[in-house]
This record gives C-alpha cells, sequence and structure tokens, in this order.
C-alpha cells in the first residue's frame, strides 16, 4: 500500500486540532508544561518556535490521518507479569535495596554531619575504620543524609566511636556523635 508523505490540511480540522491542544494544556500538570517550556528555551531560537508549534501541529495531524486510516491492531497479549519478569531477588537493583537483618547487640549512631558539608557513606567507613580499628565487616549498616547520618555496628563499636569521634573536627564541622532514638 502506498503511503503519501504529506497530505494538505482542511482548515476546520486544523482549527479543531489547535481547540483540542489548547484545552489539554488548559488541563495539564503546570509544572511538567514549565519542564518542556525549559527545554524548549534552551533548544530553539527565539525566531524558530512558532514554526516549531506549525511542525507539532502538522505532525499531529499527519498522525491522526493515519490512524484513521489504518485499522488499529490489536497488541498481542502479553504474558503474565510473575512469569514474564524475573523474581525481585534476582534483579541486583532490588538485591541492593533489601536489607539484611541487623545482628543481635547492633545499635545505632547519630552523626550531625552530612553529605552537605561533603561527607559520604565510603568516607564515613574509611574515617571509622582507621579512627577506631575495625574492619569494613564489623560496620553494618550506613545511611547518609543531606545534614545528618546514622550508622549502625555492634554496640562495643558504637562506644568507640562516641569516645574517640564526639566532638572532633570532620570536614570543617564539630561532630556531636550519639545514639540514635530510633
Amino acid at each position: 500500500m502506498e503511503e503519501r508523505t504529506s497530505t494538505p490540511m482542511s482548515g476546520d480540522a486544523m482549527e479543531r486540532k489547535i481547540d483540542e491542544l489548547l484545552q489539554a494544556v488548559r488541563n495539564a500538570d503546570p509544572t511538567e508544561l514549565e519542564n518542556i517550556k525549559s527545554i524548549i528555551r534552551k533548544k530553539v531560537r527565539f525566531f524558530d518556535r512558532m514554526s516549531l508549534a506549525a511542525m507539532l501541529l502538522k505532525n499531529a495531524m499527519d498522525g491522526r490521518r493515519r490512524e484513521d486510516r489504518q485499522e488499529r491492531r490489536p497488541r498481542p497479549e502479553k504474558a503474565e507479569r510473575k512469569n514474564a519478569e524475573p523474581q525481585a531477588k534476582d534483579k541486583p537493583e532490588a538485591r541492593e535495596k533489601q536489607e539484611k537483618p541487623l545482628p543481635e547487640g547492633a545499635r545505632t549512631l547519630y552523626l550531625n554531619i552530612g553529605k552537605m558539608k561533603h561527607l559520604y557513606a565510603k568516607d564515613l567507613s574509611k574515617l571509622l575504620q582507621t579512627e577506631l580499628g575495625i574492619a569494613r565487616e564489623d560496620i553494618y549498616q550506613i545511611r547518609v543524609h543531606d545534614k545528618y547520618s546514622f550508622v549502625t555496628m555492634s554496640e562495643e563499636n558504637c562506644a568507640k566511636a562516641i569516645e574517640k569521634l564526639d566532638n572532633q573536627a570532620i570536614n570543617g564541622r564539630t561532630a556531636k556523635v550519639t545514639y540514635s532514638e530510633k
């Protein structure tokens, strides 16, 4: 079947499409529209924006005509998600997010320094290992937030950390290390 690349558009059909698009603009999420407008401002010169709008309208009209001409074929049915997708434990992303159960006697420390002071989990792990003389495996969990961090270790390592790191300067800030109230 031969398909034309361009067909003339009737003025009435174009006006209806513009009305549809304007209605869609009124009903759209304003933040999403702002993001799109920002991208257009960055990528399209001011004097080319009207031409871009005309081209988008033309493409929208062409797409509608193709849909009218072609009979929509039903999509083949997908296999059930349970059978089609691997189990969550097989996915690497899911493995990272699954929290391991903490050993008995583990405690969590609160540290008043976080990402805003350029403290990251890797740096905090190295600091704890050098200051406390412990291995990486002795640190059960590190969670670094913007302004504070949490470290989970055995209770004896937590006591050592409070003793050695409390009131010490870390990345230009005096550290306050206490047991977490969680």
